[in-house]
């Protein structure tokens, strides 16, 4: 536990001296979400309806998938991995640990947005807390569980950023952050259905600020549960220690099983 521990304060301390970490975790969200603030509630007051819950899902998507795949591929890359190996650490630790540290930089993140919304931007904040932070928890277990696995079954730093730009785009776009999921044509709609940042508007938007849901908030949160866990224990089970050694427990294609907790939900609605 000591060595946990360990582990995990070194981590963190690094997410905030590391100057591309600290961007990642802070900077970036914390300036878009001032732009948009300042810009976009200009030009679409309805906007300010949803943008704490979506500003909040904004940051979660730039620092998890921005950061932690690169984290796990450079890990593996530079021999790092290698010599927590031969120190008798647990594949699990090392995932564990950098979804623990970057999901308490989120909750610092959120809090700042949150707690300075209603001050500069005159906008609604949520009505029910508790549905609000158990929203925030599944959305986080869901996008660090993709992020690992995405750095798991990449082979390049260069193939990871494209894995989680694919994820990362149409979630901006399509995810409800922008335009409301009831305003994307049918087909646009269930392609929105299958990514986190969806399910988590859907669910910030009824249990959390008391607007309608466009389908069932329960599921929502369920689904993005499942993902993160299916996620984890993928990225464990794929976990590879040395970019020398080319066995790989699994096929990648594992990997497509994340979106089966969305595509159910589909089934439900």
């Amino acid at each position: 536990m000591t060595a946990f521990l360990n582990h995990f304060s070194f981590e963190f301390r690094t997410g905030i001296r590391n100057r591309q970490l600290l961007f990642l975790n802070y900077l970036f969200p914390i300036i878009f979400y001032l732009m948009m603030g300042f810009i976009m509630l200009g030009i679409n007051p309805l906007f300010g309806n949803t943008m704490v819950p979506a500003m909040i899902v904004f940051a979660v998507l730039a620092a998890c998938l921005m950061g932690i795949p690169e984290f796990i591929v450079r890990g593996r890359e530079s021999g790092i991995f290698r010599s927590y190996k031969i120190n008798g650490v647990p594949a699990a630790s090392i995932m564990a640990v950098p979804a623990l540290t970057t999901g308490t930089h989120l909750l610092i993140v959120s809090i700042l947005i949150t707690a300075s919304a209603r001050p500069l931007f005159d906008v609604p904040l949520p009505l029910n807390w508790a549905y609000f932070a158990l929203t925030f928890i599944a959305l986080t277990t869901s996008i660090v569980g993709i992020s690992m696995l995405i750095g798991v079954i990449s082979p390049s730093t260069n193939f990871q950023v494209i894995l989680s730009q694919l994820i990362f785009i149409p979630s901006v776009l399509l995810g409800g952050m922008m335009i409301p999921f009831s305003m994307l044509p049918d087909a646009a709609g269930k392609i929105a259905r299958l990514l986190p940042a969806t399910q988590a508007m859907n669910a910030f938007n009824d249990l959390a600020m008391g607007y309608p849901a466009d389908f069932n908030p329960w599921i929502s949160l369920v689904a993005l549960v499942a993902s993160g866990l299916i996620a984890f224990f993928l990225a464990i089970y794929m976990f590879n220690w040395d970019s020398k050694n080319s066995e790989q427990r699994g096929n990648k294609l594992l990997a497509l099983l994340v979106l089966l907790p969305f595509a159910i939900g589909l089934l439900f609605n």
